[in-house]
């Protein structure tokens, strides 16, 4: 017993020793970020981009890390974390000396809702090919529950809801690098489609997704097509007019009551 401790306790060969160091070398030692640091970071995201949404960062302001930091109750490195998340996401700018909120630009809005035609296109054309029927049943579903919001809801949460329709038709494409990127221009408009909720209303919009929807449990592209192009693109002609409602609301104090 005394002999086999003794072999047991003995020193590595230099072969197994060099081999140890290398291992230990080739996995360096990761310092984990505690989940209340990930949260932090997540909620301070979360914060400010809904912050750039709302356009509460009005357009072409000059961002202050410290201010933004000071507002939210959080060091300075999460905050600038999250606003070079929103230069990749498109909400800001680069700029000499810290980041810009981008403009509120026609050209530049008419160009995302291009960009939204293209991407639920595709989605509708793989939506028409791989959708099951109980997909086009939960759709028709959530259309029917979301007519019962009343006229009078918020104007978020209709925009919310009419959202809601387009993205279970991207979820019927099973494509997430298209829904990923829907859902990124979403946010982008957003604020244009609160605007456009407003003067539009939303009668029209639920009598628009019924046929859409209607096209495509019938397997019919070019239809359903047609009625998706037609549905998106009436509402570009608004884009100027929400624009300037949209800087009016941004920049002008809300009247009192009279």
């Amino acid at each position: 017993m005394q002999s086999t401790r003794s072999q047991g306790a003995r020193k590595p060969s230099p072969a197994n020793a060099s081999h140890a160091s290398a291992a230990r070398m080739a996995k360096p030692a990761v310092t984990p970020i505690s989940k209340t640091r990930r949260e932090r970071g997540s909620g301070v995201f979360e914060a400010l981009r809904d912050m750039a949404i709302s356009y509460q960062l009005k357009p072409g302001e000059r961002l202050s890390e410290i201010e933004l930091a000071q507002r939210l109750g959080v060091s300075r490195t999460p905050v600038r974390e999250a606003l070079t998340r929103l230069v990749n996401d498109g909400f800001l700018l680069p700029g000499t000396r810290g980041f810009v909120r981008r403009p509120l630009d026609v050209q530049e809005t008419l160009d995302l809702y291009e960009a939204r035609v293209a991407i639920e296109s595709a989605c509708l054309s793989l939506a028409i090919e791989r959708a099951t029927d109980e997909d086009i049943a939960q759709a028709r579903a959530y259309l029917a529950a979301s007519q019962k919001a009343p006229p009078d809801a918020p104007v978020e949460q209709l925009v919310e809801l009419d959202e809601g329709f387009h993205l279970r038709i991207a979820d019927m494409a099973r494509n997430q690098e298209l829904r990923r990127m829907l859902g990124v221009l979403n946010e982008r408009i957003r604020f244009i489609r609160w605007i456009d909720m407003e003067n539009v209303g939303r009668s029209a919009t639920q009598k628009e997704h019924l046929h859409i929807l209607k096209a495509l449990q019938a397997r019919d592209e070019a239809a359903a097509q047609q009625m998706l192009k037609g549905h998106i693109g009436r509402r570009k002609e608004q884009i100027v007019e929400a624009i300037a409602k949209g800087l009016a609301r941004i920049y002008l104090p809300p009247q009192a009551p009279g």
